[in-house]
């Protein structure tokens, strides 16, 4: 039996809302490397969020978890689920369009499915789920195009810094499920962007130098939304949507984001896509389509944190 929700007016709004701040997030971050280093910039994105999510924790009195192992599984979950893929997909951006990026990034349910097929006895590899993936990476490789399978250069390593950052996405499901199930999502978040804090914050002192506030307008206003509104906002109103409308359904916002970004890039950006970016969009699309229609109900339940497609 299908687990899908039905959507009611008010989760489809904020599942809608939910796609456009992600979507907008691509050309923000795009923005901010125009001033800012990639460590900078990630530094900004995690620092920011996690000081925002403790407050929230606070606010609502959630209890901190006293066994020293949820803490390293935090700083794990850092890693694989913000230090990894924002890193490598920011960096991605300052060689392709933002537009491609968000396509590229819808390839993470993709990886989900493989990984946890591999890790897990419960998430095996159907016909459908087969059929589901096979599409996915066929419109993965149409997007990249032919020219950049038959030829390597800075491009072709930028695509496939981002497809690495999607697969890191999927690990950082898996474990998730495995090490921090049970927890409230707020927490785990808080938890999870601190982990990436410790990480990222000497990392960028080291690769770009001190921090430093004194930035163009543009900069800042770039770092505070996808910092506050596309990672610590976007947290909150992801776990809303999630409770609201069902795992199933938020896939949807995976693709709404794309579009949303590739707009944004050609209006702000100028920017412009082969046609078979769009073609590989919407056989990885229908790739996503498929495999959500597959779920069945047999797995176990999950953390929120590894439930759907992760925070852009």
């Amino acid at each position: 039996m299908n687990i899908q929700k039905t959507i009611s007016p008010r989760a489809g709004a904020e599942l809608f809302a939910l796609s456009l701040i992600w979507g907008g997030s691509f050309l923000a971050i795009r923005i901010a490397l125009d001033e800012v280093g990639v460590a900078t910039a990630v530094a900004h994105r995690v620092g920011w969020a996690a000081l925002i999510l403790w407050g929230v924790v606070a606010l609502r009195r959630i209890a901190l978890p006293r066994d020293p192992r949820i803490w390293g599984a935090f700083l794990v979950m850092g890693l694989l689920n913000n230090v990894i893929p924002f890193s490598l997909m920011a960096w991605g951006q300052l060689t392709i369009e933002t537009g491609l990026t968000s396509i590229l990034n819808a390839s993470t349910a993709i990886f989900g499915v493989l990984v946890a097929a591999a890790l897990f006895a419960d998430e095996k590899l159907t016909l459908r789920r087969a059929v589901g993936v096979g599409l996915g990476f066929f419109g993965v490789a149409t997007a990249i195009g032919l020219d950049a399978l038959s030829g390597f250069d800075l491009r072709s390593l930028a695509q496939l810094a981002v497809l690495a950052g999607t697969l890191s996405y999927a690990f950082a499901g898996a474990w998730a499920r495995r090490r921090l199930s049970g927890l409230r999502p707020e927490l785990a978040a808080a938890g999870m962007l601190t982990g990436a804090s410790l990480i990222m914050i000497p990392a960028a002192r080291i690769i770009d130098g001190p921090f430093t506030l004194a930035l163009q307008t543009d900069t800042i206003l770039a770092i505070g939304y996808y910092a506050v509104v596309a990672t610590a906002l976007a947290y909150l109103l992801y776990y809303r949507v999630l409770a609201m409308a069902g795992a199933g359904n938020l896939m949807l916002c995976t693709l709404l984001v794309a579009p949303v970004a590739i707009i944004l890039g050609a209006v702000v950006l100028g920017e412009t896509l082969h046609a078979s970016a769009y073609v590989g969009f919407g056989l990885l699309a229908l790739g996503l389509v498929i495999l959500n229609g597959g779920r069945r109900k047999t797995r176990p339940p999950m953390t929120p944190l590894s439930k759907a497609p992760q925070p852009r």
